[in-house]
């Protein structure tokens, strides 16, 4: 046995040497693809990490301390009534303007708390999907007819999904049941204020993610230029839940919301320093209060400790194979995809979502990069087969999945997710 471990590290030391020693350094295609993944990683840490994850584990860390796992199991478990579970879990998108990975602490919080796999599934694949300000956008930029397909193929992708991942790990699921023990509710304050606390938090995350719309005038773009203000405001609301609702120091939380307003006068034109400050602060005053406000900070920090390693390594990769935003080549040449997803071949079809579910989109990117693609040729159907595939999935995105709920479930998803999207694309496109 000792010999078969050390000839197997052995193979894999020969291996790395071996790539290591015929690294392509210096040709332009590699030297571009190492350019493009540090780019991509730059760009998601600059617009990305700050405004959407760190709001999205905050909001994680709510789900696992303040909301009862009684609570929990009562309307996404197993156990709960299978309309109400699907219906709640397959239209959080709407009120959730997240991507891939942002939605990873949610669904890792209501999965831990004893959620149903087939409920956790559909919550998971519905928070990036079923956005309707990207459901908007679809329609206005790339037509009315994928702006449909789009709404109809996330709804009912969500709950075939969940109910499939449900019936193949049934045994499991029928074992985890089982072995869960039913606690009662025990709420530390009457539900309204925790459902404050979390929607003052969702919305925050919502409008300081923001996007600016297309169109030169209208509603949405009125959103954008006071998106700030509504952030800020949102930020009082939650000033008075730290004060009322969490019952926190009130001299602590009063200097610290005039640090954060003296620092957004400070820095006028960049929101990012109040928010970082905001942030910051929040985490020194929940640091200082034992018991739930620290049980919530040590909640928030476990989702990071888990997740973030794991996105890192996966924006690396996704950048290097597929480029950046900028539109920069990766090792796989955008104009190479372009050129396969034309028409609308089952092969087409099928490449468009494999692109799609291994490419990584931040909320809203994917209807430009398709605005694109599809004016180099790309047919209607593969364009909606990477709709559909794309923004529920990505390289990072599967990385955390896989920790969260093994290798064999998430494979699973993964297939799932690309047949699919295949399927609906390809009869997309015969019609």
């Amino acid at each position: 046995m000792k010999e078969r471990s050390e000839l197997k590290r052995l193979l894999v030391m020969t291996g790395l040497f071996v790539a290591v020693y015929y690294l392509p350094v210096g040709t332009t295609r590699f030297d571009g693809a190492v350019h493009e993944a540090l780019a991509l990683a730059r760009w998601y840490a600059r617009e990305h990490v700050i405004l959407c994850l760190i709001p999205a584990f905050f909001i994680a860390g709510v789900i696992s301390v303040f909301i009862s796992q009684a609570s929990v199991i009562k309307y996404l478990g197993s156990q709960a009534k299978m309309w109400a579970a699907y219906a709640v879990a397959s239209v959080s998108g709407s009120i959730l303007a997240v991507c891939s990975c942002t939605i990873l602490p949610l669904f890792a919080s209501i999965y831990k708390r004893g959620a149903g796999l087939g409920p956790a599934v559909a919550f998971l694949y519905s928070g990036p999907a079923i956005n309707i300000l990207a459901i908007i956008l679809t329609a206005r930029i790339l037509g009315p007819e994928l702006g449909i397909a789009r709404v109809v193929g996330a709804v009912s992708f969500s709950v075939i999904v969940g109910l499939l991942m449900q019936f193949f790990f049934r045994k499991e699921e029928k074992a985890k049941r089982q072995a869960l023990v039913l606690p009662e509710a025990e709420e530390s304050r009457p539900l309204w204020q925790t459902a404050y606390h979390f929607f003052v938090l969702v919305a925050i995350l919502v409008f300081a993610n923001w996007g600016r719309p297309a169109d030169a005038e209208g509603f949405w773009l009125l959103v954008w230029q006071l998106k700030w203000w509504i952030t800020g405001f949102f930020g009082l609301l939650y000033v008075v839940s730290l004060l009322f609702v969490l019952k926190l120091d009130k001299f602590q939380v009063v200097l610290a919301s005039g640090v954060t307003i003296g620092i957004a006068l400070l820095f006028r034109g960049r929101p990012i320093m109040p928010f970082m400050t905001a942030v910051a602060l929040t985490a020194v005053l929940l640091s200082r209060h034992k018991g739930e406000p620290q049980d919530w900070l040590h909640a928030t920090w476990d989702f990071a400790k888990q997740i973030l390693p794991l996105l890192a390594a996966g924006v690396l990769v996704a950048g290097f194979l597929l480029g950046s935003p900028n539109g920069g080549d990766g090792v796989i040449p955008a104009n190479w995809i372009s050129r396969l997803v034309g028409g609308n071949s089952l092969f087409a079809n099928f490449f468009a979502s494999i692109v799609g579910a291994f490419m990584y989109f931040a909320t809203l990117t994917e209807i430009p990069i398709l605005q694109g693609l599809m004016a180099n040729g790309m047919g209607k159907g593969p364009a909606l087969a990477l709709l559909l595939a794309g923004p529920a999935l990505s390289l990072p995105n599967m990385l955390v999945i896989r920790s969260v709920m093994g290798m064999k479930k998430t494979v699973v998803f993964v297939m799932l997710v690309v047949i699919m999207a295949t399927i609906s694309g390809f009869l997309f496109g015969e019609l």
